[in-house]
C-alpha cells in the first residue's frame, strides 16, 4: 500500500465532504437536511447523508486502479454486507485495499447545525472477510463544522509514524499545522469524561454506574462541588477528537452491552455504535490514548458495517488505573458482564 497517496487520497474525500456539507447548510433547511432518505441496515440515512454519497464514490473511483483496486465500505453505499468494489470491473478478491468510511459521523447534530459532525475513514490491505480495524494502517477524520464557524480541522495517522494534523481556514483556504495532544492530567476530578449515553432505552443503567464510580472515587465530596463534567457529544469521531485534543479525559461506549442486557430482558435495543464509528482509533493509539473494548480487552472487531461494538478511551495510563477497574466492576455489578 502506498500509505502517503492513500492519506491524500482520503483527505481530499474528507474535504471534499466537508465542502458539500457546508454547501448544504447555507443552502437548505433544516427541515429539508433532516428528512429521512431511507432506513438501512446499518443505520438510518438522513437527506443529508445522501448528498455526499455519489461524490464520495466518484472521487475515490478515481484513484482506485492507481491504487491497485479498493473495495470500499461506507454507510449509505452499495451492499451493506460486501460495499463495492472500485474500478467496477475488479473482483473484490483481487483489490488490493479496504477502505470502511462513515461519510457523516454525527449527521444528527450537523444536520440541526448545533454541533460538527466528522468525515471518517480507515485504509487497510484486503483480507477479504477476514480484515479487521486492526488492520487498518492509514486513518484520516475531517472535521465538518456548523455554518458559523471559520475552521474545520483535518487529523490523520499512518501506522507507526504519529498522529498530525491541519486546521482549514474555511474562507481563505490557509491550512496551519495543530498541535495533538491528550490530556496529560493523572486525574479526571476536574475534567471531562463521560460514559456514553445519547439515547433511550437504558439511560439509567448507565448513569448509575457513572454515579457509583464517582462516588468511589470522592466518597468525602464537598456539597455542591461539581467533580467531573460531562459532554454527550453525540458523534464517536467528536468524542475521539475531544480525546485527542486534551479536552475529555476518559470516553466509555457501554452500549453493546447495554443492549445485551436489554435483550435479556425481554426490552427492545437502542441505537449503537458500529465500526465505521471508530475506524480512526489508530489516530488515537498514534497520538498516545489506550483504547479497549467495552470489557477491558485490547480494541479491535470486524471490518464491516453491521457490527454491535462498544470501546473505551483512556487519556493516559493514569487515568486508565483510576477509572478502569471501579468502570468494570460496576458493569458487571448492573448485569452488562
Amino acid at each position: 500500500m502506498n500509505h502517503e497517496k492513500v492519506k491524500e487520497l482520503l483527505i481530499e474525500t474528507g474535504l471534499l465532504v466537508f465542502r458539500k456539507v457546508w454547501q448544504q447548510l447555507q443552502e437548505n433547511s433544516l427541515e429539508v437536511l433532516s428528512a429521512v432518505h431511507k432506513e438501512a441496515e446499518d443505520d438510518t440515512i438522513y437527506t443529508l447523508d445522501r448528498h455526499v454519497e455519489d461524490i464520495l464514490v466518484d472521487h475515490i473511483a478515481e484513484s482506485a486502479a492507481e491504487l491497485g483496486g479498493i473495495v470500499l465500505l461506507a454507510e449509505g453505499v452499495g451492499d451493506v454486507h460486501k460495499g463495492i468494489v472500485l474500478p467496477m470491473s475488479t473482483k473484490a478478491e483481487d483489490a488490493a485495499i479496504k477502505i470502511i468510511i462513515d461519510p457523516i459521523d454525527g449527521t444528527r447534530g450537523i444536520m440541526y447545525n448545533k454541533r460538527p459532525a466528522f468525515f471518517l475513514a480507515g485504509a487497510a490491505p484486503n483480507k477479504g472477510n477476514e480484515n479487521t480495524l486492526a488492520d487498518i494502517e492509514v486513518s484520516v477524520m475531517c472535521e465538518l463544522p456548523t455554518s458559523k464557524a471559520h475552521f474545520a480541522d483535518t487529523l490523520w495517522a499512518i501506522k507507526e509514524q504519529g498522529s498530525h494534523g491541519f486546521s482549514l481556514d474555511i474562507y481563505s483556504g490557509e491550512r496551519k499545522p495543530i498541535h495533538i495532544q491528550p490530556s496529560r492530567a493523572k486525574t479526571i476530578m476536574g475534567g471531562f469524561g463521560q460514559i456514553a449515553r445519547f439515547f433511550p432505552p437504558g439511560r439509567a443503567t448507565l448513569a448509575a454506574i457513572e454515579d457509583e464510580m464517582i462516588d468511589e472515587l470522592v466518597p468525602t465530596a464537598p456539597a455542591g462541588k461539581t467533580l467531573v463534567f460531562e459532554d454527550q457529544y453525540i458523534s464517536s469521531g467528536g468524542q475521539m477528537y475531544e480525546m485527542l485534543m486534551g479536552h475529555d479525559r476518559y470516553v466509555a461506549d457501554l452500549r453493546d452491552l447495554l443492549n445485551l442486557k436489554l435483550a435479556r430482558e425481554g426490552r427492545p435495543k437502542g441505537h449503537i455504535c458500529h465500526p465505521y464509528d471508530v475506524c480512526v482509533f489508530l489516530i488515537g493509539t498514534e497520538a498516545g490514548l489506550i483504547i479497549t473494548d467495552s470489557k477491558g480487552k485490547p480494541f479491535n472487531c470486524p471490518m464491516d458495517l453491521i457490527s454491535d461494538i462498544g470501546w473505551i478511551a483512556y487519556a493516559n495510563e493514569a487515568i486508565q488505573q483510576e477509572v478502569e477497574p471501579i468502570l468494570l466492576r460496576l458493569s458487571q455489578k448492573h448485569g452488562l458482564v
